[in-house]
């Protein structure tokens, strides 16, 4: 199975996460994730799924709300706001992709 492979459906993910369909509603309508859809049907990767994990890190260990994570990704990664450590921003496809982008920069 790829990371980025579309596979979970929010019920799936929703029980991987330990957290509501709902919740997971909500912060696709707030633009913080964006699982696949087909028809009517949202899918999730384990990309979604590590991105959710993060995202209730920043909620429940650093007390952030929803709106401050978004203002906070406009100028920070997310991997700075929780201060991941390196063997998980190591395993993270968003870490790993903005560093394949700044060396092909230099």
């Amino acid at each position: 199975m790829k990371k980025d492979e579309a596979i979970f459906s929010i019920g799936t993910a929703a029980k991987i996460l330990e957290v509501h369909p709902r919740t997971l509603r909500i912060y696709e309508k707030e633009g913080l994730i964006r699982p696949v859809r087909r028809g009517t049907r949202r899918y999730y990767s384990m990309d979604n799924i590590q991105w959710i994990n993060c995202l209730r890190k920043m909620i429940h260990e650093k007390g952030l709300n929803l709106a401050g994570i978004k203002e906070l990704l406009k100028y920070a990664p997310c991997w700075s706001i929780i201060d991941c450590p390196p063997e998980v921003r190591n395993r993270c496809t968003a870490y790993l992709s903005a560093v394949g982008k700044n060396e092909k920069e230099q």
